[in-house]
């Protein structure tokens, strides 16, 4: 029994030899690793068979010579991570998270939902799934029942308002804010 492995190798697999030899040659770009490719295919193939016998062995013995030729690519692209030098002397200066850019970052998100709080109600759920969900214009159109030339429209008005809040407003003189208010609603009644 313990030479049933050993005979099955030997009538099955050793017997394409000749063609394994001849496909790798085809495949593998480096001639001078063939011998060992080989072996390896040989052992891959002598474990699985210790667990199973494959039912098609010269179909396995191919398919075992392509996968064992993608892992060996495969790890031949992984590049180290590991340091290539003494970083310590070159004085770099590492870019950590300080409690001042965190606490600025925080400013900066708040006054970004302060803005998105401030846009009239069918704009801002139209600025917030084309911008924030990222959905495309057509589907924001069909989900809200509205036309594509309207959501335009109201991303275009967002994006403004946005800016003009976040940046400050280049509202004219004569604007006060109670009026820019009244014109924004009035607009987004419009575009419904």
């Amino acid at each position: 029994m313990d030479n049933a492995p050993d005979a099955w190798f030997v009538r099955e697999i050793l017997v394409h030899e000749p063609a394994l030899v001849q496909f790798l040659r085809r495949h593998w770009p480096h001639g001078d690793e063939l011998h060992d490719l080989r072996q390896e295919v040989y052992v891959r193939i002598y474990e699985a068979a210790a667990k199973a016998l494959p039912q098609q062995p010269k179909s396995f013995l191919f398919a075992t010579a392509r996968h064992l030729m993608t892992d060996r690519l495969r790890r031949g692209r992984v590049v180290s991570i590991e340091p290539a030098g003494d970083f310590e002397s070159l004085n770099v200066l590492i870019d950590e998270v300080s409690p001042e850019h965190r606490f600025g970052a925080r400013q900066i998100l708040k006054r970004l939902a302060d803005a998105l709080d401030r846009l009239p109600g069918r704009c801002r759920e139209i600025v917030w799934l084309r911008r924030v969900e990222e959905l495309p214009q057509k589907e924001v159109a069909a989900r809200l029942g509205i036309s594509e030339k309207a959501v335009e429209k109201q991303i275009a008005r967002g994006m403004r308002l946005l800016a003009e809040h976040y940046y400050g407003s280049p509202a004219t003189s004569a604007d006060s804010p109670g009026t820019a208010a009244r014109d924004a609603a009035r607009r987004d009644r419009e575009t419904r």
